[in-house]
């Protein structure tokens, strides 16, 4: 199959590797953030730590929105599909995600709460056309990705006039999480993470391209790579980001650029700008507030916004204290650091977000990589 079956050749991985081997100094380590989940597990499917030298280590990043959603925005979905008036339409993964008592979407449900799981927004607004003395509430998850779908169905809704639909807007923004971790005191306090450089989102940035990233080689000096999911886009942005460590450059490199411009989507850029507005600051689990990280529904459109519609209450939440998922997603931590990891939480009984999501780093480490001896360099 184009572009899947020629970056999956095993002898140019261990051509790569090889690559790899030669330009890793041996007098120094190499850390390097992969934010996207997509990539986290690509990287242990494909066993790229094996092909990797010691001193090379990948630190998983928070590029799950799923994982980063924050307990008082999931307790918010569950008191909307409580409403009797309102059934709720969300993506399959968020089903499981435990809140505030153990609570779920899919516990909810079972206790007569109308949760229907869906593949797409549009799904969502045709549920709303087909119930119209129903309020349907789509929760609207995701980072740049799926956001143009979300703001092109709110657009169809005002165009069509469908009246009892709206969205729950939880869209997150990615360079506004990387800056984060790279100016956070408290990560640093509790980590110092050295990063060395970064593998950028491959779907994010078919969207935003890679100009976005620009700012934190030159601000932050840390090079940027960008890369596509397969095991071979994997190891040349490896070998990439090595090469520039070498020389001490920051640059923006482009190896997906099959599929990322430095532009990105003009058009879903567009819709996105026609709906949507920055929040001043969202809360992101294991981040905490972070600072114009999030979009909502703009004024134009406030009808379709179900924060505006439903008058939702937020509640302090406290997470699970042996979940060890906030440190995770800040790269602090690894999954074999939780006592939990594998015993108290499988995919099968998941206590943290980061073991529910099919892009978390501990659901990853359990499919994957319980194999791969934890690097403590």
């Amino acid at each position: 199959m184009k572009y899947v079956d020629e970056y999956r050749n095993g002898d140019l991985a261990s051509q790569l590797s090889a690559k790899i081997h030669h330009l890793a100094n041996a007098e120094r380590s190499y850390r390097f953030m992969e934010f996207c989940g997509g990539h986290t597990h690509a990287i242990f499917r494909y066993g790229i730590p094996d092909l990797l030298p010691s001193n090379v280590r990948m630190i998983h990043g928070p590029g799950c929105p799923v994982c980063v959603l924050p307990m008082s925005r999931l307790n918010q979905a569950i008191e909307l599909a409580q409403n009797k008036q309102v059934i709720l339409c969300s993506y399959g993964d968020m089903m499981r995600v435990p809140g505030s008592r153990k609570m779920t979407l899919l516990k909810a449900r079972a206790e007569g709460a109308d949760v229907r799981m869906v593949y797409s927004c549009s799904d969502a607004l045709q549920i709303a056309k087909d119930n119209p003395k129903k309020e349907v509430v789509f929760f609207a998850i995701g980072f740049e990705t799926t956001t143009p779908p979300t703001a092109l169905i709110i657009k169809q809704a005002a165009a069509q006039q469908v009246g009892n639909f709206s969205v729950f807007c939880n869209h997150l923004l990615t360079p506004s999480a990387i800056t984060s971790i790279l100016e956070s005191a408290d990560i640093r306090a509790m980590g110092a993470l050295m990063l060395d450089g970064f593998i950028g989102p491959a779907h994010v940035s078919t969207v935003i391209g890679s100009q976005p990233y620009e700012y934190f080689a030159r601000e932050y000096h840390r090079p940027v790579v960008i890369a596509g999911f397969e095991p071979l886009d994997l190891l040349q942005a490896i070998a990439m980001l090595i090469q520039q460590v070498n020389d001490g450059r920051a640059e923006v490199e482009n190896e997906f650029a099959r599929a990322v411009t430095r532009e990105g989507n003009r058009k879903a850029k567009k819709h996105v700008a026609d709906v949507f507005e920055l929040r001043k600051e969202f809360e992101w689990r294991g981040l905490g507030l972070v600072p114009y990280s999030a979009l909502r529904i703009n004024k134009s459109y406030k009808a379709f916004d179900a924060e505006n519609r439903f008058n939702l209450t937020t509640t302090r939440t406290t997470e699970n204290r042996a979940c060890e998922c906030p440190a995770i997603i800040r790269g602090v931590k690894t999954p074999r650091d939780c006592s939990l990891f594998a015993i108290g939480c499988t995919p099968e009984n998941p206590i943290g977000s980061c073991m529910v999501s099919s892009e978390g780093a501990c659901a990853a480490y359990y499919s994957y990589g319980r194999h791969y001896e934890q690097n403590n360099d």
